[in-house]
């Protein structure tokens, strides 16, 4: 018998607020979390604009000792380590003495301590070796983020990190889900997250992708949906989740926050319109399809869609495969909204922040507007009714919202949320 299971605890370090109070003031009140970036500025970027998570030294510590942060050079880690800890406090469970068998991490990532690697490589160069210092292998391997988080909670189930490109967050949460209905676990911590700075961003801006005509209006550079769209802002960040099953959730009488009712992952094979960077719309459509199935719901229950739209030029084929896969268009459409307007692009961080945003939604009643899309883009005008873009927030009581992320390698994520009603 398929198992219920519900989200019980959330964490987020977004561009545009730290911790889950500040980023849901700035969703309600489209607070952007983009600003200038004078490092992209001197390096000669043709973007000089990022969405970056704002961290004192102060709230470091709350975290991390401070021989832990002797040495320390990880923003990855550091997000997913401060996202990961808020959620599983506001779950309120407890930090084990002993190992937790029934609880686990599934933490994604897409690279981890980049500028810790580099300042590694320098060392190394400089026949520095010895100096190295005893943390640098933890900050650098690509499972840093779980291991850490592994170590300050004590899990004793499955401690392991994803990466999936742009789809590592929404997967990290599919794969809790699986293990969890599989009865392998009772809880998993799930999120991702995306190290900030130059030596992650420079390759997209070589490929001249990102926004490059907004430097002097940084709030203005996001526009998913938008005809002046002009590619995206990178960002950076961490979402997190304690994914639980209901039973497990009930006997601690904990707060529910929204039921995964299902979701699919596949690719297109880089196949039939498929490549590295494309999507194949086959492959997309087969993902929503899936997703809707496996959550046992119709198409015409999705109330929202929580989209992936970078504000690049496949932004149009996105919604073309939604009205495709939903075989709905026009009014008859759902909601639509992009959180990318208000941070960027958070890379393998996107699908975990983005779906904390699709969560809170359902919980507190409401749909944030799309930042900087007075504008539709013509081909979306043409596809769907320019209300269901909302350039607002309005009060709302969503039932079902649906989140999908893409990513490099033709990759998919589609998950199905609900608002929990026992």
């Amino acid at each position: 018998m398929k198992k219920r299971i519900v989200i019980t605890g959330l964490g987020v370090v977004a561009p545009n607020g730290v911790g889950i109070p500040h980023f849901t003031e700035a969703l309600k009140n489209g607070i952007s979390g983009i600003r200038h970036d004078k490092q992209l500025e001197e390096l000669q970027f043709s973007c000089q604009i990022a969405g970056q998570p704002q961290i004192s030294e102060e709230l470091k510590s709350q975290y991390f000792t401070e021989l832990e942060l002797r040495g320390f050079n990880s923003t990855g880690i550091l997000y997913g380590v401060m996202a990961g800890m808020e959620a599983w406090n506001h779950a309120g469970l407890p930090i084990n003495e002993t190992p937790d068998w029934d609880s686990g991490c599934i933490f994604g990532a897409g690279t981890s301590g980049i500028d810790k690697f580099r300042e590694s490589i320098y060392k190394i160069d400089e026949l520095q070796t010895r100096k190295l210092g005893s943390t640098v292998v933890a900050q650098t391997m690509n499972s840093g983020v779980s291991a850490y988080l592994g170590g300050k909670i004590g899990f004793g189930n499955q401690v392991t990190t994803n990466s999936s490109a742009c789809i590592t967050g929404a997967e990290a949460i599919l794969m809790a889900y699986d293990r969890i209905q599989s009865g392998q676990a009772k809880r998993i911590l799930a999120g991702s997250t995306s190290d900030s700075g130059p030596y992650i961003w420079a390759g997209f801006d070589a490929l001249r992708v990102c926004s490059s005509k907004f430097n002097d209006n940084p709030e203005e550079g996001s526009r998913p949906m938008s005809a002046s769209a002009a590619g995206f802002v990178p960002g950076s960040g961490a979402g997190a989740f304690v994914v639980e099953d209901l039973e497990s959730a009930l006997e601690r009488n904990a707060t529910i926050y929204a039921e995964i009712l299902g979701g699919n992952i596949n690719s297109g094979g880089q196949r039939d319109g498929g490549t590295m960077t494309a999507p194949n719309s086959v492959a997309v459509q087969r993902c929503i399809k899936t997703a809707i199935e496996n959550a046992g719901i119709y198409p015409n229950e999705i109330d929202a869609i929580n989209g992936h739209l970078t504000a690049t030029t496949k932004d149009s084929l996105e919604i073309e495969n939604w009205t495709e896969a939903l075989e709905r268009s026009g009014s008859d459409f759902p909601y639509i909204n992009s959180l990318k307007s208000l941070t960027g692009h958070c890379l393998s961080a996107s699908g975990s922040i983005e779906s904390v945003a699709a969560v809170l939604q359902l919980h507190e009643g409401f749909l944030f507007g799309n930042k900087n899309c007075s504008d539709l883009h013509p081909e979306i005008a043409s596809l769907i009714d320019s209300s269901k873009v909302l350039l607002e927030t309005m009060k709302s009581n969503p039932k079902i919202i649906a989140k999908a992320s893409f990513g490099f390698g033709d990759v998919n994520a589609c998950i199905i949320l609900k608002k929990f009603e026992n």
